[in-house]
């Protein structure tokens, strides 16, 4: 079975990878970074990272790019007004299935 040996392989990998990823910055960093600049890089990357992540998902998770874009635009204007994540995220689905219900009626 040469396909379960190199299955074993990739998690093998992958499992170092993961390991050292996380084990790195441990090992390197032991004082508490002074830098101001370096600190603040360092907060923003999550939500960078999380939102290279799901933005472009936004587009293609609807049945229309018009719906998704009305979707947005609510979740960005409540959150702009600081409202709950569960408001903003209620709001935005009723506005896609609003949006979706237009559409299907119209065409």
């Amino acid at each position: 079975m040469k396909t379960a040996e190199n299955i074993f392989i990739y998690i093998a990998v992958m499992a170092l990878v993961t390991y050292l990823i996380r084990m790195l910055p441990l090992v390197i960093f032991r004082k508490k970074i002074e830098n101001r600049f370096i600190r603040s890089f360092l907060y923003y990357i999550p939500y960078a990272v999380l939102a290279a992540m799901t933005f472009p998902a936004v587009f293609s998770s609807t049945g229309s790019v018009w719906s998704a874009v009305a979707g947005l635009i609510v979740a960005l204007l409540l959150a702009f007004f600081e409202k709950g994540l569960l408001t903003v995220a209620l709001s935005s689905c009723a506005a896609v299935f609003v949006i979706e219900l237009l559409m299907k009626f119209i065409s």
